[in-house]
């Protein structure tokens, strides 16, 4: 019993948090929307922390669920982005009707991916991806008076549909063809035959949908723009987070037999993500869509770690998350901020921006320039571990290619520094007054930012827990 409590103590905790959630909404109780709030960001809080204690590595459920001190941290890291985006949206919960339905919400998908990032089996990983799914679209629609959030959540539910049905026909025919869905005994049985590239291929297909790689990308700038900030940013980093920590798991463990199969995959789908989602991240007025392709274009890089096939391509990516979360989140929590007090979300709407709000403009250069790659910050060094792992592989023309989108990305985050503190307006955006709410999220972020960049011991305590 006290190994069941331990290993699923994350899972446990989400469910307590749910269910208080539950009862409150159902015994229609008059608790004002701040109150609630800042009682869901203390047991959050707490579901944080305790991620932290009592960590034990062992398996429950027949082998189907796994865990230990490595994916303990990588739950910890979505709990943490989970907390920073409630306490950023703060401003915008505190008016809205239906706050307990969003955090059952959003705590429904949270445990979907902790338990999708525990999964041993097949059939147990794709129950807990529906899980961090579903509740998704609800989420995309949770701007209700407004009609592109209503359509943001009928192409979330169209994509994902799709991407599901791809992912579980490949995971069909894979058990077809190897008689067993467990992780653990499926290597074994892989012989390289072309309906297990197939199959394989239709895997790939599906999580290529759920990171947003090119060609599977189509539906994230639309779902981006049309869903509320909060939504935005959870989709960008805790969403995408989960599902790269087991795509790494995956390729490396799982399908290892196939590692040249693909490795070449990859160096296609990442080249082509860099590319596409840079490409049009230059064009882009709206800061969401803006954001959804430099995320695109992020995941490109990604993929080069995971190119990597080694032990440091596997901590380069995770590394990368912890500062994708800190980075993203700093520029999508002053996003957020001014989308909730004034409604304006373009580009042009930041010129002379500095003028009336420098704190917050520092904010979300400092975001940029990390999302940008710039030195000293955290994202340089995430993307330069990630391109350390691909060169270990002796593809240099892949590192080439990133290094001339990493120059062609700056492009497009200058803009919007340059729009902010140089471009003239007369009637630049007020002055945003944050509440401590969202100000503790913002010095989270930007501590993260610069703590992760100049310290080397996050990284090598990431690569200690995978190694």
């Amino acid at each position: 019993m006290n190994d069941f409590l331990i290993l699923m103590k994350q899972e446990l905790m989400i469910t307590i948090i749910i269910f208080i959630l539950l009862f409150l909404k159902l015994g229609n109780k008059e608790i004002k929307n701040g109150t609630l709030i800042n009682f869901v960001n203390v047991l959050l809080l707490t579901n944080l922390a305790s991620g932290f204690i009592f960590q034990k590595t062992g398996w429950l459920f027949g082998d189907m669920f796994y865990t230990n001190e490595l994916i303990t941290f990588e739950k910890n890291l979505l709990n943490l982005g989970t907390l920073i985006i409630s306490l950023q949206s703060y401003n915008w919960l505190k008016d809205h009707k239906h706050v307990p339905e969003f955090y059952m919400l959003i705590l429904s998908t949270l445990l979907g991916m902790q338990l999708m990032i525990s999964s041993n089996n097949l059939l147990m990983f794709y129950l807990a991806l529906e899980l961090s799914t579903i509740p998704l679209a609800a989420l995309a629609n949770f701007d209700l008076e407004k009609r592109r959030s209503s359509e943001a959540a009928f192409k979330m539910i169209i994509s994902s549909a799709f991407s599901s049905g791809l992912l579980l026909f490949g995971i069909s025919m894979l058990y077809g063809t190897t008689g067993t869905l467990n992780l653990a005994e499926l290597p074994v049985q892989l012989n390289g035959s072309p309906l297990q590239i197939f199959s394989f291929i239709l895997l790939i297909a599906g999580f290529g949908f759920k990171i947003s790689a090119v060609p599977f990308h189509l539906w994230t700038a639309d779902v981006y723009e049309g869903s509320p900030v909060a939504v935005t940013s959870y989709l960008s980093v805790i969403s995408k987070g989960a599902i790269l920590f087991v795509l790494v798991s995956v390729l490396y463990k799982v399908f290892a037999p196939l590692s040249e199969t693909w490795y070449n995959m990859l160096f296609l789908i990442s080249v082509l993500t860099m590319i596409i989602g840079n490409l049009f991240a230059l064009r882009q007025q709206n800061m969401k869509r803006f954001l959804a392709f430099s995320s695109i274009a992020q995941v490109g890089f990604i993929l080069i770690g995971i190119t990597g096939q080694s032990v440091e391509g596997s901590a380069s990516v995770i590394y990368f998350v912890l500062v994708y979360i800190f980075s993203n989140l700093a520029a999508f929590g002053v996003i957020n901020l001014v989308s909730a007090v004034t409604g304006k979300e373009n580009v042009d709407d930041y010129k002379g921006f500095y003028k009336t709000n420098p704190g917050l403009s520092w904010v979300l250069a400092i975001g940029l320039f990390s999302l940008g790659g710039i030195p000293p910050t955290a994202g340089f060094f995430g993307k330069f571990f990630l391109l350390l792992a691909g060169a270990g592989k002796g593809n240099y023309l892949l590192i080439g290619i990133a290094a001339l989108n990493m120059v062609i990305s700056l492009y497009y985050y200058l803009k919007v520094i340059k729009a902010m503190f140089m471009d003239a307006n007369e009637n630049p955006i007020e002055k945003i007054h944050a509440g401590w709410s969202p100000r503790i999220a913002i010095v989270i972020c930007i501590a993260g930012i610069i703590i992760t960049g100049l310290a080397s011991g996050a990284y090598q305590y990431i690569y200690s827990l995978v190694k």
